[in-house]
């Protein structure tokens, strides 16, 4: 879902991360990696979802490595207490060997900004964090096709569309549906025969009028209201 993100060399300084998992092997894995690589450094870790919003508001992280299981509080409500602060929260990736449906579903809807699964190569994990870092959406195909299907299976009812959405034009709804068919900036383009350039304007008038953060609750966003269906046009 998400075009490919050039390394951060621009930025004058590295981004911040936080890591936040229950396993201290596993957050000194992660801290190993992040720190490996010039554009990126790890500025704290927490051992549990209760400390990670904690530390989240007194370190204030560019992007949080969340797990979901842990004690305390889970990753999944850690993420959606990070998120009350809007968009000044710090961007948050779900990375957990959990990979159902719920998860991604309870994920995206709490205001996490992508979802990998910890036995992806370290390359994608840091690319990752790159991607999230940039205020885009990690979806991945296989992700996407899951939310799909289970939008497909139990859909929620349609939740009551504000005023904001005639703010939409025909040409900014189309954009909305192929986003939330997982398709990238380029996909869309080409559907649509229009500039990469074009479909960043249109994605970022979105993001302005629907109030959301990311590409990710755009998704959300589009099927929450009806707008798009699962298996329609």
């Amino acid at each position: 879902m998400s075009d490919p993100v050039p390394r951060t060399e621009n930025r004058a300084d590295p981004i911040r991360v936080l890591i936040a998992d229950d396993e201290a092997l596993v957050r000194a894995g992660f801290r190993v990696l992040v720190d490996s690589v010039p554009d990126l450094t790890v500025v704290g870790e927490a051992g549990n979802g209760g400390e990670a919003v904690r530390l989240t508001r007194e370190l204030r992280p560019d992007v949080v490595l969340m797990d979901i299981r842990m004690p305390i509080m889970d990753g999944l409500e850690a993420t959606r207490h990070i998120a009350v602060d809007g968009t000044d929260a710090p961007h948050v990736l779900i990375v957990t060997t959990f990979d159902q449906d719920e998860n991604v579903f309870r994920a995206l809807r709490g205001g996490a900004g992508g979802f990998i699964l910890k036995d992806s190569p370290p390359e994608q994990l840091l690319h990752a964090i790159r991607v999230i870092a940039s205020g885009d959406a990690l979806l991945t195909p296989n992700i996407t096709r899951r939310l799909i299907s289970a939008f497909a299976r139990h859909p929620a009812p349609p939740a009551p569309q504000s005023n904001t959405l005639a703010t939409l034009t025909d040409r900014e709804r189309e954009v909305l549906a192929h986003i939330a068919a997982g398709q990238s900036n380029a996909e869309i383009a080409a559907t649509l025969y229009v500039s990469i350039a074009t479909v960043k304007t249109h994605v970022g008038r979105l993001l302005t009028k629907l109030n959301a953060r990311d590409r990710a609750q755009l998704v959300v966003f589009a099927y929450e209201t009806g707008m798009v269906v699962p298996g329609g046009n």
